[in-house]
């Protein structure tokens, strides 16, 4: 049985989902663990880095595996705090990079995207191979949220039995439904479009130069909305019909049915990217090892909680307060 969660209270000198997650994003001061940076091989001949961090020479302790969201990185801000509530609640942990996120290029034309399972599996297994029996559990923001309770509910009991538990923040569990509220009008809406598309374009472009067969360089440039990027990328490139047929077959919500872990999911209410009339309620509700904590307020991947010269960023606490517990027991 989880822990009881802990409040979570906003803060305050931040009012609204925007102000949250553009704080979090560009003015957070975050902790720099010490990381070793490894170089995984792929089966099917690509490439992921990963990041481990150990805070002791203790090969048994469990560890925590994180995945980072649309176009961060293992060294995200959010994803080194983590990483630091993690090794000081005895925890080991591994960030991964997807493909083409760790400062290079990856090697074939394909990309990472919203479903894009099998990498996180293959670190799974090669974890779960390193030590048989050690405590594994899972983490991830937006994207990489959408990944880890893919993952889980897709395995369901075939899951590793390393695999103890898994968290998701601001996981956009109806990647439609999030693709729409980024495309939508309004200020804030296209400086969180832009600000993304510019750098997916950026290396779609670079990956087409290589790779001018697998990549419409003419309509990526061309994409201004993820409806129109997804549809010249992310759904040829990756073997979808178009861009809803990628947004629905990937979309985590139809995959809680399948949890056979404690899955914890920390939503905001005022998140401007994923809508909170767009949490799949029922569905966790009818699961009952999927637990949907949707606060108030908290915007994306943020949950900012403290004064402006200490603030805290609870759901990183909290998820690592539900992760711990199933990993170690207490």
């Amino acid at each position: 049985m989880s822990p009881p969660p802990s409040p979570y209270a906003p803060a305050r000198w931040l009012r609204g989902g925007h102000a949250m997650t553009i704080f979090a994003s560009l003015a957070r001061v975050y902790p720099r663990p010490q990381a070793r940076r490894e170089r995984w091989e792929l089966p099917d001949g690509d490439f992921v880095d990963v990041d481990r961090y150990a805070a002791s020479g203790d090969a048994a302790r469990p560890v925590l595996v994180v995945c980072h969201g649309l176009e961060g990185s293992s060294r995200a801000p959010y994803v080194r705090g983590l990483v630091a509530v993690a090794l000081a609640r005895g925890l080991d942990a591994l960030a991964l990079n997807f493909r083409g996120c760790s400062g290079e290029q990856n090697r074939l034309p394909r990309f990472y995207h919203s479903g894009d399972t099998g990498d996180l599996h293959e670190v799974v297994a090669r974890l779960a191979a390193e030590r048989p029996g050690r405590p594994i559990v899972l983490a991830g923001f937006s994207l990489g949220g959408n990944v880890v309770v893919k993952y889980v509910g897709e395995r369901g009991d075939g899951l590793f039995p390393e695999v103890r538990a898994a968290a998701g923040i601001s996981v956009p569990f109806d990647l439609l439904r999030s693709a729409r509220a980024l495309d939508a009008a309004g200020f804030w809406n296209r400086v969180y479009r832009e600000r993304f598309l510019r750098r997916l374009r950026e290396k779609a472009l670079a990956k087409a130069r290589r790779f001018p067969e697998a990549i419409d360089a003419a309509r990526v440039r061309a994409a201004a909305t993820f409806a129109e990027y997804d549809a010249a990328l992310t759904a040829p490139l990756h073997g979808f019909a178009s861009a809803e047929d990628y947004w629905t077959r990937c979309s985590s919500a139809r995959f809680l049915a399948g949890v056979r872990r404690p899955l914890l999911a920390i939503a905001a209410m005022d998140d401007p990217i994923v809508p909170g009339d767009a949490l799949p309620l029922a569905e966790a509700h009818a699961n009952p090892l999927v637990t949907l904590e949707a606060t108030p307020a908290g915007g994306h991947v943020a949950f900012v909680s403290g004064s402006p010269f200490w603030p805290d960023f609870w759901a990183e606490r909290r998820a690592i307060e539900f992760l711990a517990a199933a990993a170690l027991g207490a």
